[in-house]
């Protein structure tokens, strides 16, 4: 506990001190928030899927292959309603932004649950590389503009009968006719729109306008090896380069620190709401 308790104190300490703070958040941030893909959660949207089709899990599933796109978006009519419209705020994702609020901050994230501007974030601090559960785009695709789907979802949730939604709710391009696609990165022909672009280019503009020579803290926060080149080896990277850094990296799995970092990083593997709480009484 001594020792727990001394890693806070220096990771709270270096987060005080900063003049930069880079978030890199993954899945581990938002199971940490309560929107966990297994267990008691899972059931209690997916009851009947399971019963249907032996889902162990929301992640997963979403790997099935739907004989139909009538079952596909009935399923997934449900798992963005469960995962980006029925959350809200939640406490987590709360902390950590009273936490950053008043810090020169940006936010890079893997994660599509929208959390990031659900909870009040900057829009303009906020790069999501991966998608958004929340938006639409051509399968083909066709152009690059991406659509809300917030009505559709939920008009497919209420309409959804034997584990399928009605033909003609289906949604269509409304440039070339073809079935719309989630905008999720799962191959080559995921969108990068305008938004997308105008985010990659403000984070790159952020790290170019840290001061290297002033404090830097890269707060990892539970991400792992499912997408380690988007966040975990560039934040690895970016502390052994620059001199003033410090890399807190809170991961349940995978703390631990690269050997040429171990006196810039403090890992934890203990629970990141636990670790919130900690450092906002210090506040």
């Amino acid at each position: 506990m001594e020792r727990f308790v001394q890693r806070l104190d220096k990771a709270y300490e270096a987060i005080k001190n900063a003049d930069y703070i880079i978030i890199g958040a993954g899945a581990g941030l938002s199971t940490a928030a309560g929107i966990e893909y297994t267990g008691e959660r899972f059931e209690r949207y997916f009851k009947d899927f399971i019963k249907e089709y032996n889902f162990t899990d929301m992640y997963s599933s979403g790997f099935y292959p739907f004989k139909t796109s009538e079952e596909k978006w009935a399923y997934w009519a449900l798992h963005i309603f469960a995962n980006r419209y029925d959350v809200g705020k939640t406490e987590v994702y709360q902390k950590l932004l009273k936490l950053v609020e008043d810090k020169d901050y940006f936010v890079l994230t893997t994660n599509v649950e929208s959390q990031f501007w659900i909870n009040g974030f900057d829009d303009e601090r906020i790069f999501a590389t991966q998608g958004d559960y929340g938006l639409l785009q051509c399968s083909k695709p066709c152009h690059d503009k991406l659509y809300s789907n917030k009505d559709q979802v939920f008009e497919w949730v209420e309409n959804t009968k034997d584990f399928k939604i009605p033909t003609e709710l289906i949604p269509k391009c409304p440039v070339c006719g073809e079935e719309m696609d989630l905008n999720l990165r799962v191959d080559n022909r995921f969108v990068e729109d305008a938004k997308w672009h105008d985010m990659n280019s403000k984070y790159s503009d952020f790290l170019n306008h840290v001061d290297e020579d002033k404090n830097i803290v890269f707060l990892e926060l539970g991400v792992g090896y499912n997408t380690p080149g988007i966040i975990r080896y560039p934040f690895e990277q970016m502390t052994f380069n620059y001199p003033n850094t410090t890399l807190i990296r809170l991961n349940k799995d995978h703390p631990q620190a690269i050997p040429e970092n171990k006196d810039k990083t403090i890992g934890f593997d203990e629970e990141i709401s636990e670790i919130f709480d900690y450092w906002l009484s210090r506040v």
